[in-house]
């Protein structure tokens, strides 16, 4: 039997379900996340199968504030399962670009952009040395879970900033975020899977820089 296809192991893993703060957008999402990840056999967790407590509370945003992102290019860091990307899209960006650098993400972001019937383009590989490729908006959704990753991606941030671009970030108060570089937006209490957080729901803030 030949091995599955990066979308039918995503189809095989996942159920379309709604997304709690943003019941909006449907995506394939799982129950499990510890024999999922087994599963994967990769040295990251499945994030593309869940809706993370950072980028629901972006989502949320976007959609309640369309004219962050209408009509411009979007650039969606480290896009999982490409729910802030697919809320852009769905608050009217002229283009999407959903970049991560699991190939299984990638799969589910085109699954997921078809299940809600928006158009958004996946982009491989690690993109940190750019600055998202002049893209108007630059949208990140809980980056700051390490020390390791913060360090790679502010740098990028910033270096989008100063170029002009909005850039938008969805935090579940990580202990690796620095807020004095960043500006409160909004916040917002979002329901999270049980199994995932050990708690029901989860505070998260929308910060720009």
């Amino acid at each position: 039997m030949p091995a599955p296809t990066l979308a039918e192991f995503v189809l095989a893993n996942t159920t379309p379900t709604p997304v709690p703060l943003v019941p909006e957008i449907v995506l394939h999402s799982a129950c499990e996340a510890m024999e999922l990840w087994e599963r994967t056999q990769n040295d990251q967790p499945p994030f593309w199968a869940f809706p993370w407590a950072g980028g629901q509370a972006l989502a949320r945003h976007v959609l309640d504030h369309p004219e962050l992102v209408a009509g411009r290019t979007v650039f969606d860091l480290a896009s999982g399962s490409g729910l802030v990307a697919i809320a852009a899209a769905l608050a009217g960006a002229r283009e999407v670009v959903a970049n991560d650098i699991d190939p299984l993400s990638l799969a589910a972001v085109r699954l997921n952009a078809e299940a809600n019937g928006v158009r958004v383009t996946t982009l491989a590989a690690d993109q940190l040395a750019g600055d998202a490729a002049g893209a108007g908006v630059v949208l990140a959704g809980d980056v700051f879970y390490d020390a390791r990753i913060t360090a790679l991606v502010l740098p990028f941030l910033h270096r989008a900033a100063a170029r002009g671009a909005v850039v938008l970030l969805g935090d579940p108060d990580r202990a690796h975020l620095p807020r004095e570089r960043f500006t409160q937006r909004a916040r917002y209490e979002v329901p999270v899977p049980l199994t995932l957080e050990s708690t029901e729901t989860r505070s998260a803030t929308v910060w720009t820089a």
